[in-house]
């Protein structure tokens, strides 16, 4: 390799980026087709091809980070402005189904029978399921707060605990709103009350889901020892983006599900 005489990251060509744009139009594609005529092939497809193209592409950045030492401190810097940026992305995102919520909150139309819940809808209690995921939620905020405490302290131990623990959370918190999802007592196409509920607390799902997939590969980075005081970065940027979650949730809790319903 040619002598670098800057700091910062000259990125190599990757395949990656092709392969997981390949995997996510065969997986709108089959997702499609899937609704239309009960076939998962395309889908399924797509989503073995997204799979492994996520493990190759991390592994490239690992290797880049931990092994290779290309992560300097300016670089770093850019990458936390990355992070920073796509929270951001991730909070106009999610002000589009806010507004639509407050707008048909506010002042129901007389399609929606001039009140909220619309006429004909039974919301659910925010009192069981949700106030329970709500608590797992902020339980989970806690554990990765103490897995950040404890890489920043030298304290493997517990990062490798306190991390598991944050992991088995957002499985919990997943499966309960699947359970809830099930047992709703309304669908998704029940106007503008079941159209916004699940997609903004859908989206939110597939979040904490990829949160914990950002968690399970900093628990095995963790397990093999890459993570130090000063290169926190990789597991510092799922924390982050687990902390911005677990915020957004209250909105939609208190808004959905409390005020909402």
């Amino acid at each position: 390799m040619a002598h670098q005489a800057h700091a910062y990251h000259m990125v190599d060509p990757s395949p990656w980026p092709l392969t997981g744009a390949i995997a996510a139009l065969l997986m709108t594609s089959g997702l499609a087709i899937w609704f239309h005529f009960h076939s998962t092939t395309l889908m399924t497809l797509g989503l073995i091809l997204l799979l492994l193209t996520m493990y190759q592409w991390w592994r490239d950045i690992i290797r880049e980070g931990t092994f290779q030492g290309h992560h300097t401190p300016p670089v770093q810097k850019g990458l936390r402005y990355g992070m920073i940026l796509f929270i951001t992305s991730e909070v106009f995102f999610f002000l589009g189904f806010f507004w639509a919520f407050y707008h048909s909150r506010l002042a129901p139309t007389p399609e929606l029978g001039g009140c909220w819940p619309p006429t004909g809808i039974t919301p659910l209690d925010p009192f069981e399921v949700p106030l329970l995921n709500t608590a797992v939620l902020l339980a989970s905020g806690v554990t990765v707060t103490w897995a950040h405490h404890s890489i920043m302290e030298g304290e493997r131990k517990q990062a490798i605990q306190s991390l598991a623990l944050t992991i088995l959370l957002g499985l919990y918190f997943t499966a309960l709103q699947a359970m809830e999802y099930y047992e709703a007592p309304f669908t998704i196409a029940d106007g503008v009350f079941g159209g916004i509920f699940f997609v903004a607390t859908g989206f939110h799902g597939l979040r904490i889901v990829i949160g914990s997939s950002f968690l399970v590969v900093c628990l095995l980075r963790e397990v093999q020892y890459h993570f130090t005081s000063e290169h926190p970065f990789g597991f510092e940027a799922a924390d982050c983006y687990w902390h911005f979650f677990n915020v957004l949730w209250l909105f939609l809790y208190v808004s959905l599900y409390w005020w909402g319903s």
